[in-house]
Order: structure tokens, then C-alpha cells, then sequence
């Protein structure tokens, strides 16, 4: 499966919710995330990010639907208001090439875009809503009064207004605004999500306890039947398709009064996940068109959030420790391939070398190829373990040695993580003769789950040294699932361009052509 987040910004929780939703499903998910800079923190948390224009340029649309064709994406999903109405005015370009949009319809999107239709809109449904003026000398609805722009968000020029003479000053420094009367009680987000058709899911109120620019900090999960049946009311009006974020102040006489909905994701809306109302497995269930479970919420629950940096450019200090990838990082995985048909050729009664390495050049299942050849494929079993369990004849890339003794010598911590069954990569290792501090075969963790990218490993080894992860250095082959975990640790990466590996592709990242070349990198002790 392949998901692309537009805007992704500072999104790593929602990121880390469909990355444990594909882990809890054992769903292999590739995350793609789109930014206009290249620097925003969930990048880091991406499979593969995506630069792309600004939202408002004319060559938006035209630049993701590139994206979704090059990548095949199966689904694209906006997170931030921006791009709503583009999105859903040409979804239809997307549905053409394959790539379903989880965007409500543009009539929809327009009710949340101006906080005139938004209110409304809530009237329409019965419910009760501030309702706003657009001119502040027609405003009559006393004090204290809230001004903020017609279509704004996170709360950006949203301000409190005690008198007539503050509403002047304010109205000359906000554009396009509306007032309304300000509404004094406890204030919730309520997080709907629906199905492709707009029925609800899970409806989940959170009081928002602590709140900075906009984005809750702390809330508390509040399962109150009366908002529950309140924005069924809205969903049965709106139909959304898939997430909505709505806002609503419960009054001290205990009337909520609704001030804005959001269809899309909002910044809290993985506390409510985390509650129970596992969106990320259902979106993942709907792409396989699966049923999902019902779910139960940890009604009373309470979540604090907090910052956390990731490193976007490296800068220089001293290596204090090496990690280094195994296959097509230290040694040829391509001769590692050539040693296993040698076994499986003697096995079948030797000669078919050559056939088996023809088949693989060609990029068929080598060992099926033949045995199917041979009349023999009941022996497949048999055939497979002679492969993964005999012991190789691999050597070391020239060099090797000499850089790893050459960083112990400096007192440079040095150690291997690879993936792969157990037995086999110690038979590598045992046939390579490798001297180094520290070893983890990601499988031994526990199963495949603690492939990379999973970051398990690299905080295992870095915590066994006790040392700093700004002070590690890690060097690898494969830039697809490499370095991702490094990067949101704070490592520094060093891509090892090898052309003749099993996984050579092209990116964009630094890269090294040779063995002498990431020596004399690791060698020298800067800063």
C-alpha cells in the first residue's frame, strides 16, 4: 500500500499511527509525504518524501498527480485546510489514475472554508452557533466579541474583544474577518470518522484542557452521549469521507455551541486513536476492502503532548561510533547469491550454476525456474534450506578491514545491524571474519517487525555504547529503508553508492562511491 500526505508539516504523531496501524495489521505500507521546502519535521518519519509547489500555484494539482503516477499511490490524504478545496474540486483527475483522494465533496468543503456558511450550516442542523457579521459597525451583540478571519485556522489573528473601541482597532489589522459573540465554557474537539460513503465510524469528544497556538497540548477523552448524537446530526448532514475535526464550547447552562468544522485530520486527532478509534487500521482495512472490528474508547483517558526535534541538515563533530549495514555494505551480496546456487547446484548433482545465475540476471525466482526445469519441484523445501543454511564463500570488500581497524584504533565503537534469518547472516559473518564491537541481527529482536526501518535496533546499540546518537555515524547501501530510522534518531548517515547491489537505485542524499572514500570520512576527527 502507498499513502501520500500532503502538507505533512509537523504531523509525525499521525505518520506514526498509520506506521504501527500496518505494523498491528502486518501490512506492508509505504509512506510518502509532500512538502514545498524539504524540511518539514515528519519528513523524517516518511518512507520517501516528495518536494512539491506551493498549494496555491497554478501546477499544484498537475505536480501530485505527476507524484501519484511515478509512485503509484493508492490513496492521498490532505492534512491541512490549504489544499481542501483543490483537492476535492479535482478529485476526479486522481480517481482517473488510480489514486483515491480521502476528501469530502466541494459543496462540503466550502460550508468549513467560510465561517459564515460554517454557522449556518449548524443552525440548518439545529444546532446552536455564535452566529458572525462581516462588518464590525454592524456588530450588536455585546461584549466581549471574538473577531478572526473568514477562513482562517489555528487560531491565526483569532482574538478576544472586550469593547466597541478594541473591535475598531482589531478590524483594521485582520483581513477579510468576521465577529461573533464570544462564547465563555469549556472547550471541546470532537474527532468523526467516517467511511468512503460519510457514515460515522467513531465518534470521539475530547476536552481540550491545554491549547498553544490552536493545537491541544493536553485533553481528555470525554465520551459525552450528547455531543455523540449531536455530530451524528452533522455527519448525516455532511457526509464526510473519512476523518472530520469539530470544535464546540459547552456553555455553563450546559449548551454547546459549535464553532467550526475541519474535514480532515486535525493536530490532535491521533490522541484520539490512541483512545481507541483506530482510523489508521480502518483506512488500511478499507484500501484491502476489509471489514473492521468494533472499537472501544478509553473514555476518561488523558493525553499530554510534547516537542521533539529532528535533525534536517548535519553539521560536524566528532564520531564516536560506527554503524555499518552488512549486505552490499561490507561485502558483495551478489557473491553471497553466486555461493548459495554453488550449494544448491552440488545438491541437485552439480552443473547448474550458470542456468540458476542466468535465471536470477534475468530477475526470475532462480531456484523455482530450475526446479521446475528439472521436473523436481516437491524438493523445493529441501532446496530453499540448502540455500539459506550452507555456509558461503564470501570475502570482504577490499579494504574493509583495514577501516574498521583503523576506527577501533582510534577508539571508535564499531558494529553491524542487518536483517535476515539468524542463521543465515551468521553464517556470513563467521565466513567474513569480521572483528567489530557489537552485532544485531534484527530478527533475533523478535521477528521480521524489527526490520529497519524500525529504529529498535539502533536505540539498542547506541544504548549498549552510551553514547549520543549526533555522535554515531551509520553506513548503508539502500536508501529506501536505511537511513530513515538514523535520521529521526539524529544520526548522522552516510549513503554507500554501490552500483553492483542488489538494491542500487538512485536519491538524493550524500553518498559515497567507495570503501577508501567513507574510511577517510570516518577517520577524521572534526569539531
Amino acid at each position: 500500500m502507498r499513502i501520500l500526505f500532503t502538507g505533512v508539516g509537523r504531523r509525525i504523531e499521525l505518520i506514526q499511527a498509520f506506521r504501527n496501524a500496518a505494523l498491528v495489521l502486518n501490512k506492508d505500507l509505504k509512506i510518502y509525504g509532500a512538502d514545498m521546502a524539504g524540511t518539514a519535521p515528519a519528513l523524517a518519519f516518511c518512507d520517501f518524501p516528495r518536494r512539491v509547489v506551493a498549494m496555491k500555484s497554478e501546477g499544484y494539482i498537475d505536480n501530485l498527480l505527476q507524484i501519484c503516477i511515478d509512485d503509484r499511490i493508492d490513496l492521498l490524504i490532505p492534512t491541512i485546510d490549504t489544499d481542501l478545496l483543490v483537492l476535492s474540486e479535482n478529485k476526479q483527475k486522481f480517481d482517473k489514475i488510480g489514486t483515491r483522494v480521502m476528501i469530502s465533496d466541494p459543496d462540503k468543503i466550502r460550508i468549513c472554508r467560510d465561517k459564515n456558511n460554517t454557522s449556518q450550516f449548524f443552525i440548518k442542523c439545529g444546532l446552536h452557533a455564535p452566529m458572525p457579521v462581516n462588518d464590525w459597525r454592524e456588530y450588536k451583540s455585546g461584549f466581549p466579541a471574538f473577531i478572526k478571519p473568514k477562513d482562517g485556522s489555528s487560531s491565526i489573528n483569532a482574538f478576544k474583544i472586550e469593547n466597541e473601541e478594541e473591535l475598531e482597532v482589531y478590524a483594521g489589522q485582520v483581513e477579510d474577518y468576521i465577529v461573533q459573540p464570544f462564547v465563555s465554557g469549556r472547550e471541546y474537539t470532537i474527532d468523526a470518522f467516517c467511511n468512503w460513503q460519510g457514515e460515522p465510524i467513531s465518534i470521539v469528544p475530547r476536552e481540550r484542557l491545554q491549547i498553544r497556538a490552536g493545537e491541544v497540548l493536553k485533553t481528555r477523552i470525554c465520551m459525552d452521549q450528547t455531543m455523540i448524537d449531536e455530530v451524528n446530526i452533522l455527519c448525516k448532514a455532511f457526509k464526510p469521507c473519512g476523518p472530520m475535526t469539530v470544535q464546540l464550547i459547552r456553555d455553563e447552562a450546559g449548551i454547546d455551541w459549535f464553532i467550526e468544522i475541519n474535514p480532515r485530520y486535525g493536530g490532535g486527532a491521533p490522541l484520539s486513536m490512541k483512545a481507541g478509534a483506530r482510523s489508521a487500521e480502518a483506512i488500511l482495512h478499507f484500501l484491502d476492502g476489509e471489514d473492521i472490528e468494533d472499537w472501544q474508547i478509553a473514555d476518561g483517558a488523558i493525553y499530554s503532548r510534547f516537542d521533539q526535534s529532528v535533525c534536517i541538515t548535519e553539521g560536524r563533530g566528532q564520531i564516536k561510533g560506527a554503524i555499518f549495514d552488512l549486505d552490499d555494505t561490507l561485502y558483495s551480496e551478489k557473491e553471497y547469491v553466486r555461493s548459495g546456487y554453488k550449494a544448491v547446484s552440488d545438491y541437485l548433482g552439480g552443473g547448474y550454476e550458470d542456468k540458476l545465475w542466468s535465471f536470477f540476471e534475468d530477475g526470475k525466482p532462480a531456484i523455482d525456474e530450475l526446479l521446475r526445469e528439472l521436473g523436481r519441484d516437491n524438493e523445493k523445501v529441501e532446496v530453499l534450506e540448502v540455500y539459506r543454511s550452507h555456509k558461503p564463500d564470501i570475502h570482504l570488500y577490499p579494504g574493509v578491514a583495514k577501516m574498521i581497524k583503523g576506527l577501533k584504533a582510534k577508539g571508535i565503537k564499531v558494529g553491524v545491524i542487518t536483517d535476515g534469518r539468524p542463521e543465515g547472516q551468521r553464517n556470513k559473518l563467521d565466513a567474513l571474519g569480521l572483528d567489530v564491537d557489537d552485532v544485531i541481527i534484527t530478527d533475533e529482536l523478535g521477528g521480521v517487525q524489527f526490520r529497519k526501518p524500525c529504529d529498535i535496533a539502533f536505540r539498542i546499540m547506541t544504548t549498549r555504547w552510551r553514547l549520543n546518537p549526533a555522535d554515531v555515524v551509520y553506513v548503508g547501501d539502500n536508501p529506501v529503508k536505511d537511513f530513515q530510522a538514523p535520521y529521526q534518531l539524529g544520526m548522522r548517515r552516510l549513503w554507500f553508492k554501490n552500483v553492483d547491489g542488489l538494491y542500487y537505485t538512485e536519491g538524493t542524499m550524500q553518498f559515497v562511491n567507495s570503501i577508501n572514500e567513507i574510511a577517510a570520512i570516518l577517520t577524521v576527527q572534526e569539531g
